[in-house]
């Protein structure tokens, strides 16, 4: 298989993943506005980030925010629609060797969702106020969940190659 320009090495592409027929539909209920126009400047992961950020939801997805005031986090789930879809195999520069996509948090993967769990800071109508997004301007918005630490939180989970390191 031939490398293609900004791949690095040990990395693999699927042959024809964009020619698989889709299974789902989804639906963009909004947008997300953050400080960063380029992937360059976006930061690697909702921690490594104080910004703040809009979560903009079309106005008639607005009653769907009703009891969500008072809430501390929420999670937000994004499509990332300037991601590459066809890596398999992908070699970060912080990792030690080339990694499944399916082992790694990178944007570039089959159905590129990004998750962020973050502070809400506060709601304006149809718009939540948000600390930390690690998404590019303008990304498309698929859902909102409150954050329940009871039942998201896994303090002891590990991630496998991180601790073989």
């Amino acid at each position: 298989m031939q490398q293609e320009v900004g791949q690095r090495a040990g990395e693999r592409l699927g042959e024809d993943m964009g020619q698989r027929p889709p299974d789902a539909g989804l639906v963009f209920i909004g947008r997300i506005r953050t400080p960063w126009r380029t992937r360059s400047d976006c930061p690697k992961n909702t921690a490594s980030s104080a910004a703040l950020c809009q979560v903009e939801l079309a106005a008639e997805f607005a009653p769907a925010l009703d009891g969500l005031a008072g809430t501390s986090h929420v999670i937000v789930l994004y499509w990332l629609d300037r991601a590459r879809r066809d890596y398999l195999v992908q070699a970060p520069s912080h990792a030690p060797y080339p990694l499944g996509t399916f082992a790694l948090r990178s944007p570039n993967r089959p159905n590129p969702i990004g998750v962020g769990i973050v502070p809400l800071c506060r709601i304006d109508g149809h718009v939540l106020e948000v600390q930390g997004l690690d998404c590019l301007d303008g990304t498309p918005l698929l859902d909102v969940k409150p954050y329940l630490a009871n039942t998201d939180s896994h303090p002891a989970a590990v991630v496998g190659w991180r601790r073989s390191g």
